[in-house]
């Protein structure tokens, strides 16, 4: 299975969520690629749609080794790496600053959604490793929602192995043996900008 676009991959997840329509449930997209798809699945299931910012934080010695990761409002460190606390400190006032301006570009003064009792449906256009969705789910789970869910079109063995062990649901119509590459699963694969980002969020 190859699909067409992100319109024809979030049509293939909204026939495997149905049955979360009409329920209190919130969608929180990924950009820039998860919004497209979260978008239209907000729009058919009559749910809120809200960008899931997170960005990892990188081992002093290696910027591409994840040691954690954080949100605007929460963050998560692995503790097997031996990280100097004040690293990990000046790196969570750095990347905290550039979420909050991000969001701000994208949400204006809206206040971020109250997760508490909530079904909260985490949308991807893609899941290779799975680290950026395990970060976000474990912030999320300290919000305390009625349940986690994560609907991704596509991710790796791996990937789907390691979600299901924090996530309650997950929802992925195609697991390949062999990822290389989300976008190798599409047809068009195009870059979705800041632009269309906003476009989409001020059509919610």
């Amino acid at each position: 299975m190859i699909f067409e676009n992100r319109y024809d991959a979030a049509i293939q997840l909204i026939a495997l969520l149905r049955e979360y329509k009409d329920q209190d449930a919130i969608v929180m997209a990924i950009p820039r690629g998860g919004v497209p798809i979260g978008y239209h699945i907000a729009r058919a299931l009559h749910m809120p749609m809200e960008l899931l910012l997170t960005k990892k934080i990188g081992h002093p010695l290696n910027k591409e080794l994840a040691i954690g990761a954080m949100s605007i409002d929460d963050s998560v460190i692995d503790g097997t790496y031996k990280v100097n606390a004040s690293y990990i400190d000046s790196e969570t006032v750095r990347i905290r600053q550039d979420l909050n301006e991000r969001y701000k570009k994208f949400m204006g003064e809206r206040q971020p959604a109250d997760l508490k009792d909530k079904v909260v449906i985490i949308v991807d256009d893609g899941a290779a490793t799975g680290a950026t969705i395990l970060a976000a789910v474990q912030m999320i789970r300290h919000k305390a929602p009625k349940q986690v869910v994560v609907a991704v079109p596509v991710a790796s063995r791996e990937a789907a192995a390691r979600i299901r062990q924090y996530a309650d649901v997950l929802i992925c119509p195609l697991i390949p043996g062999n990822l290389r590459a989300v976008s190798l699963f599409y047809h068009d694969f195009s870059e979705v900008t800041d632009e269309e980002v906003m476009e989409l969020l001020q059509e919610m």
